[in-house]
């Protein structure tokens, strides 16, 4: 994987880069859709090409090692086989879907013995074997077994949790580097930076991620519940600390105001499942803020969703024609949601590239952020 560092911001650290893979060269900063068991839910890949046409999706090791399961992902010659898609995938290691399963698991410092959220039936990851799922799985960009601590979070844990990361990082590289992809193409390991809520743990996690020289360094252990006042201040103290020549991932965030807020900051790839699922439930992110199309104020608005030169989402339908959809419980109405959601994400994080270019960065972030923020 090569990146380039093609410009920064001149009033804060956001920044445009470039990322080549086996599978392509993207663009960042990058919002990936999370498609979990190898679909974004309820969307076609063509339909999903046609209207985003994102560069990058991001599957689930935990999701897909309990079902399909690795032996018929390696017969179907991997995941981008598999599920018909010819760009880039990333991959999470299982640790965030294991520390999700805090009722249901049991840590040491072997791994995580932990039970199926489908039959109960019992299953065991260490860094090892993360490692050789996402060989089978044969994402692009995989990403090291963690522990993902929770919000509050005593510093004695975090410290030990932080610790704990840190040597299956160790145990993740030896394997990595002992195995190779199983397809024909390269894939690369990113670290994880830890740490909690405390800056000193964050400061010392970031500095033994970054001496490990991989590719690309990733955040983990924000947007677990705490504010986001304090996301932000973690993501500063991490950002100036990892090398500026590396992507830096901020892994499950976030909000529209949490991607603008962290581009300022030097994060340059995010991931979210907040734009599919919210839209499954009705709520449409739109430029002057969100929409609960299920509300009765829609029923006779035969207004387009968002026409502020939204160039990426599907204005063909009405809030009325919308929210009918979801009141008879129409299949095509969480497909629409969907795809509108993903294509505002795509929206603003084009909007950010143009106005990073500009040297306009600051001054439309302050302006756009009052904005979105709004219920209509």
């Amino acid at each position: 994987m090569q990146f380039s560092l093609i410009k920064e911001d001149k009033d804060s650290k956001a920044r445009l880069g470039e990322i080549l893979t086996s599978h392509g060269k993207f663009e960042t900063p990058i919002f990936m859709p999370v498609a979990t068991s190898a679909a974004i839910k309820g969307v076609h890949v063509k339909d999903l090409n046609e209207s985003i046409s994102p560069d990058v999706i991001l599957s689930n090791t935990y999701h897909l090692y309990l079902r399909p399961g690795p032996e018929i992902l390696e017969n179907a010659g991997g995941i981008h086989k598999f599920m018909n898609w010819e760009k880039n995938i990333l991959t999470d290691s299982g640790g965030y879907q294991v520390y999700s399963l805090s009722n249901n698991r049991k840590i040491n410092e072997d791994g995580v013995k932990f039970k199926s959220h489908i039959d109960g039936s019992y299953h065991f990851f260490n860094p090892e074997k993360a490692i050789d799922i996402q060989r089978s799985i044969g994402a692009d960009i995989i990403m090291a077994f963690d522990e993902c601590t929770p919000y509050p979070c005593e510093k004695a844990y975090a410290q030990s949790s932080m610790q704990l990361t840190h040597e299956w990082l160790d145990r993740c590289i030896n394997r990595f580097n002992e195995t190779k992809c199983k397809y024909s193409h390269n894939q690369v390991l990113f670290p994880i930076v830890q740490g909690g809520m405390h800056k000193d743990l964050r400061v010392e996690s970031a500095k033994f991620i970054s001496s490990k020289d991989l590719p690309g360094n990733a955040i983990g252990g924000l947007s677990v519940g705490e504010p986001h006042e304090i996301m932000y201040e973690i993501s500063e103290v991490v950002c100036g600390i990892l090398p500026i020549q590396k992507p830096r991932y901020l892994m499950g965030v976030g909000t529209p105001v949490n991607l603008i807020e962290n581009i300022s900051l030097g994060i340059d790839m995010f991931d979210c499942v907040m734009p599919t699922r919210n839209a499954r439930n009705g709520m449409l992110f739109t430029s002057e803020g969100t929409i609960n199309i299920k509300n009765e104020k829609w029923k006779n608005d035969h207004s387009m969703i968002d026409l502020n030169g939204n160039t990426f989402v599907d204005n063909s339908y009405t809030k009325a024609y919308l929210r009918h959809l979801f009141s008879i419980n129409e299949n095509l109405g969480k497909q629409i949601a969907t795809i509108h959601n993903l294509g505002f994400y795509k929206w603003i994080i084009e909007k950010a590239k143009e106005e990073i270019k500009r040297d306009n960065f600051l001054s439309w972030k302050n302006k756009i952020i009052n904005k979105l923020d709004q219920r209509l």
